[in-house]
């Protein structure tokens, strides 16, 4: 070149998030999500929205559930389960595992509701005894299940704990946020009156969507009120009758829908029902297992306390000696996004690598390469550098 003309440069390359949401999400999706917009009353819109309704039924494993599709965040799915079961007085009991456990325990105290909280310390979840005792204690009305919580990547056993709520009379609501899309949940079959997620999370679609399914005993629980839920905008008996619309494909109007986010979340919904459930749920404890062969290589203590407590869709991770949050930003700087702690109490301890939702092999090694490299420069080098994504491609290789 002459006259001291300067060659193009490439864009840089878009690092890759391996955060516990948003995640990393399918290009089809983000091709749905780019369309220009339609009417919410608009036929494609009203098949595209039915069907997304009947595939989150299929997602939940709750053949006979009402899906709820609302603009909004997990929080918001949070308190719509809470809003229409709880009224002022009523007991619950919530199995409070890290921050959003006690975020559900505070959205129950804002609806007037008395909260026993069965903790355990950070990374353990409490004993099914624990919380039977906690259920005959006195009538309750709820129970309330962390599934998976994002702060400590601990997980509950929802199968054994939403029995013993069941089997005593209460409302069992699941907070899915981080595991329904991932983590086995059977809802109809484990008898969990509501479960809840996220559109951001193992679902695979971009984040902006509050995703609930209620069973027939909650719907019923919600018109057996002796009070108006004191929410509006998170009020079944407003969305009841616009989920049944869409259901049926006809118009309705209550609050205008995010309808660029129901395309891409029936197009993320596609593509995890053509994988299957149960390929789903196999696919996600052997991406697990794979990057905690490369922890242990790499000397990594999990928050998680056991290994039947630790979840598939995240992991947390204690820094190593000598390392601290720099951590986040020299993975970065490999290419890769991860994510800080969040737990009040182990804050500036920990870090969390999300691996849910579209998690592939090549993703998981580019994953581990980066801390690897990053905690090598930072002075944490406990093996020959690449041991660890050496640990987690044998996993991967022979279960794959």
């Amino acid at each position: 070149m002459s006259g001291g003309a300067r060659a193009p440069t490439l864009p840089a390359m878009r690092p890759l998030v391996m955060i516990p949401g948003p995640i990393e999400v399918d290009d089809a999706v983000v091709a749905a999500l780019g369309r220009s917009p339609k009417s919410h009353l608009d036929p494609e819109i009203l098949e595209t929205f039915g069907r997304a309704l009947d595939r989150l039924k299929d997602v939940f494993l709750a053949p006979r559930g009402q899906p709820f599709v609302v603009a909004g965040s997990g929080t918001l799915a949070m308190e719509m389960a809470v809003a229409n079961l709880v009224e002022a007085g009523d007991r619950a009991v919530v199995v409070d595992i890290g921050y959003f456990g006690a975020r559900m325990a505070t959205i129950l105290e804002r609806h007037g509701a008395s909260v026993t909280r069965v903790s355990a310390k950070p990374g353990a979840v409490p004993s099914s005894a624990e919380v039977a005792a906690a259920l005959d204690a006195a009538p309750c009305k709820l129970l309330a299940i962390t599934h998976v919580d994002t702060s400590t990547a601990a997980r509950a056993d929802v199968a054994a704990l939403a029995h013993l709520g069941h089997e005593r009379g209460a409302l069992v609501v699941v907070d899915g946020v981080c595991s329904v899309g991932g983590e086995e949940l059977r809802q109809e079959e484990w008898h969990v009156d509501v479960a809840l997620t996220a559109s951001q999370k193992a679902i695979g679609a971009p984040p902006g969507l509050a995703l609930l399914v209620a069973s027939e005993r909650a719907v019923e629980a919600w018109r057996a009120r002796k009070t108006k839920v004191g929410s509006y905008y998170a009020d079944f008996g407003e969305w009841l009758p616009i989920m049944q619309a869409y259901a049926a494909r006809k118009p309705m109007y209550f609050a205008t829908p995010a309808v660029n986010l129901v395309e891409a979340l029936d197009t993320s919904l596609g593509l995890l029902l053509a994988e299957g459930m149960e390929s789903r749920f196999r696919t996600h404890a052997h991406t697990a297992r794979a990057f905690r062969a490369a922890w242990k290589a790499l000397e990594l203590r999990p928050v998680p306390t056991t290994e039947a407590a630790s979840a598939n869709t995240l992991s947390a991770l204690y820094y190593p000696q000598g390392v601290g949050p720099t951590l986040v930003g020299a993975v970065r700087a490999e290419g890769v996004v991860v994510a800080g702690g969040l737990h009040a109490e182990l804050g500036p301890k920990y870090f969390r690598v999300g691996h849910m939702g579209l998690c592939r092999p090549a993703d998981v090694l580019a994953t581990v390469g980066a801390i690897e490299r990053a905690l090598a420069k930072l002075g944490h080098a406990p093996q020959a550098m690449g041991a660890a994504v050496a640990a987690a491609e044998a996993v991967l290789a022979a279960e794959g």
